[in-house]
């Protein structure tokens, strides 16, 4: 009689590890951790050093499955990106996106050199493969830690992670053919070649992903009309779509997880009413995709050989969190008249998933010496940030005040915007003469006039600003007017 044992007991397998994880990922989500992390955890445990003991050494399908549910997870991301929020998300994030990453990866590889004795070229390939930030980690933290964001910060760290990607991919490929070529007449990067394959990265990715976004579009639009398919065929070809610019823009030498942003970001926009009711099954497609990329990752780390280099693994972690990240964006933030709460809210948000550890993979590929060395680090530098950054994002937002008030809490709503609320075209001198704030100089203009003026940047919901004895606070926003303006009272201890 014919045995399905071989179809039965993997199926067993998979399908229960899957089933158990998510259960304990939704019930982790109550105490505080990430969802992201459990299934790393899972897959740890059923390697070889776990009680699964299942030896797992397929880097080439690791490097695969993570590129593929990358890119899932980023077209779900820019579907999800309203244009509006390039009003005052884009300019930061494309800093911390380019030189933030540079940033980052210089001071991460500085601290490797130290700790953990590397040569240069492969200290600063470490600070590479770790030094940006993670779509996957960013946009499903954010969605699940139960916190409203003010626009100006979450707009940044979403589009920022979006962005990149290509810069770190660059950085890492640029620093293999360096550390391979080390100690050779030729070594070096010749900067012409460099800067040429940096701009083939961001041309390639926003070209095609821009171009086809909008072809697709009109596509989708048409074809929605004439036969409405159901909302689950609607989201199947728009990931076939996906997955097909994805690939096309990284053979023609682009970026492929910008060009699927890029992607998503102009469907989304361009036809929201054919989008938007896919965007729950592109939900479950995205948790799909990090549930597996996730568990597969955690399956291929041996915890044993990561204990060699634990302690320089931790500080190489703690010099990214609390050295390079902060200062990168207080550099790339500062100009751009960010607040230091926000600046300080940006940097501890700079969350690190599957792209260090996809990265890592490449130096392997490469065969590089001691290349598991890279997997290892940046294994432990994906766990802390998980486990101390993503833990903390509901806690740290309400400390930077960066989070803005449930509606429906009218103490808490108090709390941020003051007892009173005035319509924007209020004149500020009527405000002063009733209040008995100093008038000087503040003419016919009217309060969402002054408060525009006194912060120096696009106004978001949530920003607040000093006059003499009270705050003024963006209230509501209409388009990119303030409509109506808090007003806070301060006591002598405020």
């Amino acid at each position: 009689m014919l045995s399905l044992d071989f179809l039965a007991i993997p199926l067993l397998t998979a399908a229960g590890l899957m089933f158990v994880s998510l259960l304990a990922g939704m019930l982790s989500v109550r105490l505080g951790f990430s969802f992201l992390l459990v299934f790393l955890v899972a897959g740890m445990l059923l390697g070889e050093d776990g009680p699964g003991g299942v030896v797992f050494d397929d880097f080439r399908l690791a490097f695969w499955v993570g590129n593929v549910a990358l890119a899932v997870i980023l077209l779900d991301g820019g579907l999800r990106t309203r244009h509006s929020t390039f009003r005052t998300g884009l300019k930061p994030a494309l800093w911390l996106a380019t030189l933030g990453v540079v940033l980052s990866a210089g001071l991460t590889g500085a601290a490797a050199h130290l700790l953990l004795g590397l040569d240069w070229p492969l200290a600063l390939l470490l600070g590479a493969i770790v030094g940006s930030t993670d779509a996957a980690a960013v946009f499903s933290l954010l969605k699940t830690s139960g916190v409203r964001l003010n626009e100006r910060v979450a707009a940044t760290l979403e589009i920022e992670s979006g962005l990149n990607d290509p810069m770190a991919v660059y950085l890492t490929l640029a620093l293999i053919g360096w550390a391979l070529q080390s100690g050779t007449p030729e070594a070096g990067l010749d900067a012409w070649t460099a800067l040429t394959s940096l701009a083939l990265q961001f041309g390639w990715g926003v070209a095609v992903g821009g171009l086809l976004g909008r072809g697709f579009a009109g596509v989708l639009r048409h074809v929605t009309l004439m036969t409405r398919p159901s909302g689950g065929v609607r989201a199947l070809w728009l990931v076939s779509a996906g997955l097909s610019v994805f690939g096309l823009s990284t053979w023609l030498g682009g970026s492929g997880f910008l060009a699927v942003y890029v992607f998503g970001v102009v469907v989304g926009n361009k036809v929201p009413q054919s989008v938007t009711p896919v965007l729950s099954a592109m939900d479950g497609y995205a948790w799909l995709a990090q549930a597996c990329m996730f568990l597969l990752l955690g399956l291929l780390m041996t915890p044993t050989e990561a204990l060699r280099t634990l302690w320089p693994a931790l500080g190489v972690s703690a010099a990214l969190m609390l050295v390079a990240r902060p200062l990168a964006v207080w550099l790339c933030l500062r100009p751009l008249r960010f607040s230091p709460r926000e600046i300080a809210f940006i940097a501890w948000v700079g969350l690190r998933g599957a792209v260090p550890i996809v990265l890592a993979v490449f130096p392997l590929m490469a065969g590089l010496e001691d290349a598991k060395t890279f997997f290892n680090v940046a294994v432990v530098v994906v766990l802390t940030s998980l486990l101390l950054q993503g833990s903390t994002i509901p806690w740290s937002a309400r400390q930077a005040r960066v989070a803005l008030p449930d509606e429906q809490d009218s103490a808490q709503v108090r709390a941020v915007y003051g007892d009173f609320e005035v319509p924007g075209h209020t004149r500020m001198a009527d405000l002063a003469a009733f209040y008995g704030w100093p008038s000087a100089g503040l003419g016919e203009q009217s309060v969402a006039t002054w408060l525009t003026q006194a912060l120096g940047r696009p106004p978001v919901e949530g920003d607040q600003a000093p006059l003499d004895s009270a705050e003024l606070s963006v209230r509501q926003m209409q388009g990119d007017a303030i409509a109506r303006v808090g007003i806070r009272l301060l006591d002598a201890g405020d």
